[in-house]
């Protein structure tokens, strides 16, 4: 009898062992009382195989004192040194360790707070909604090396995703996909990431706002097109400057003449830069580009430097009203509007920055295609660390600067307007509300004017990556800056005449215009 009982217990243990597969390990770990990914950790050391071969699942036992490698999948590659799997021995004996490699569905991980630092090594994953991006291909690939669990390990452990996207991983404990603690390089092909630690793991990808063929025509057509009206109309802006400065010579005039300048030099090399790389031939293409390249980096620092200056004299008409004499003044102005860009690009030319861009665009079709533009060559080492220093942290410091000023004219707008409120209730109810719409007007008038001058257009570059929309509204605002120039300097021509010819005078748009125009 007691044997009977001993061979049916070892029946039902060898059973329920058998029945302990490793596919169910994930489900039935979701509805323990630990945290499920500790306890997943715990059971595919002893879990049971369905068949001779389970897919996308690797555990085998390996020497420590030999590198090991395993491939759960044809697109992900673990490689693990031998000092991390002798750390992950712990203080058993033996050569051997137990590797386990194999992919989990994402939509296991759900989103949950960041819990506090506890101890233990339990890992509450949460969904990347977290992060902005979402897991590639919905996969995470999950490693467990040893007994123990290793951490900052003087050699890395390599893991290998093979996909053209950005990669990230997930940090233990936190509760939110991190980088920390691994150093990601890409091949073109692959994503190798080496970690000091083992976890799960997973790629995500950020979401890139893509642009399909027919809009990418129709953004270079308005592109072309705005830049093409930009030219004719800072020339026409040009002239009136010209005309005004004889008439009537101020400082305010000259530094809208420099900035239409540069505007002009600008969209005028943009121009030349897009629609001529493709005629070159090979034997002109290297000096010629590498030239077209410094003029449109010369002119886009030059219009922003100038952008800048015209904050610059805004805020001494403004802030420093009186004793604001400075000797040769626009000439000082000059040295700096036209000399820091010159001396930049002298730099760079001769490190050897500028050259053929090629840049390639991968549509929802899989589809590759390339955009070639005179500007910095892409075999430049440093061209990102110049591109960022000279075209994104200038602009950046420039439109913020000026937007304090654009915040300025707005307070003193309101405060001149507040301090004519007594001249108004000598009129009729009628006179008063038409007198507010008309100077409303004119203050927004004056606020948009003052916008494009101080190069806020430039800031809407942000939106960019928020929608489509938002690309299509900063290609045709910057592309037509040369036609707003031209607003501004018809508003000048016409503000001297309405001050001649208008019975009703307006004190605050009539002093804000005469601040910013006149001075």
């Amino acid at each position: 009898m007691w044997i009977t009982l001993f061979l049916l217990t070892l029946v039902l243990l060898s059973t329920t062992q058998a029945a302990d597969f490793c596919e169910d390990v994930i489900h039935e770990c979701q509805h323990g009382n630990v945290p499920w990914t500790r306890c997943y950790e715990d059971r595919i050391a002893t879990c049971g195989v369905r068949g001779r071969f389970a897919p996308n699942f690797i555990r085998l036992m390996v020497a420590s004192s030999q590198e090991a490698e395993v491939n759960p999948t044809p697109h992900h590659r673990v490689h693990i040194p031998s000092s991390a799997l002798q750390r992950s021995r712990g203080p058993v004996s033996g050569e051997e360790v137990l590797l386990v490699a194999t992919v989990i569905n994402s939509t296991f991980f759900k989103l949950s707070p960041p819990p506090g630092r506890g101890r233990g090594r339990a890992l509450i994953p949460v969904q990347p909604l977290h992060r902005q991006g979402t897991v590639l291909d919905e996969i995470v690939l999950a490693v467990r090396a040893g007994n123990i669990p290793v951490r900052n390990l003087s050699k890395p452990i390599k893991l290998n995703f093979k996909h053209n996207t950005q990669e990230s991983e997930q940090e233990d404990g936190t509760g939110h996909w991190s980088t920390d603690g691994c150093d990601t390089r890409d091949t073109g092909t692959e994503f190798i990431c080496s970690c000091n630690h083992l976890s799960f793991f997973a790629v995500l990808v950020n979401p890139v706002l893509s642009v399909d063929r027919s809009n990418a025509v129709t953004l270079t057509y308005i592109t072309y097109v705005g830049s093409a009206l930009s030219v004719l109309f800072t020339v026409i802006s040009l002239i009136i400057y010209i005309c005004l400065q004889r008439r009537r010579p101020e400082k305010a005039i000259g530094v809208h003449m420099q900035l239409t300048g540069a505007l002009l030099c600008l969209h005028l090399s943009f121009l030349l830069c897009g629609l001529l790389v493709g005629r070159l031939n090979e034997n002109e293409e290297g000096w010629v580009c590498r030239g077209l390249g410094l003029f449109l980096h010369w002119s886009l620092l030059a219009t922003f430097t100038w952008t800048a200056l015209e904050g610059f004299h805004l805020y001494l008409l403004l802030v420093r009203v009186f004793n604001i004499y400075v000797r040769r003044y626009l000439l000082k102005l000059s040295l700096v509007g036209w000399g820091l860009p010159t001396l930049t690009v002298m730099v760079c030319g001769i490190a050897g920055v500028y050259g053929k861009y090629i840049l390639e665009l991968r549509d929802d079709n899989n589809h590759n295609s390339t955009v070639q533009i005179c500007w910095m060559s892409s075999q430049f080492p440093q061209r990102l660390s110049v591109s960022y220093i000279t075209t994104v942290a200038i602009p950046c410091l420039v439109i913020l600067c000026n937007s304090c000023m654009l915040g300025l004219v707005v307070f003193k707008l309101w405060e001149l307007r507040r301090g004519s409120g007594g001249v108004e209730s000598t009129g009729g109810w009628k006179t008063i509300n038409k007198e507010k719409g008309s100077r409303l007007w004119k203050n927004s008038a004056t606020v948009l004017g003052l916008s494009c001058v101080l190069g806020l257009p430039w800031g809407l570059a942000s939106a960019t990556y928020i929608s489509l929309p938002g690309i299509y509204v900063f290609t045709v605002l910057n592309s037509l800056q040369g036609v707003f120039m031209f607003l501004w300097s018809m508003a000048l021509t016409c503000k001297s005449r309405s001050d001649n010819n208008s019975s009703v005078r307006d004190p605050s748009s009539q002093k804000m215009m005469m601040t910013s125009f006149n001075n």
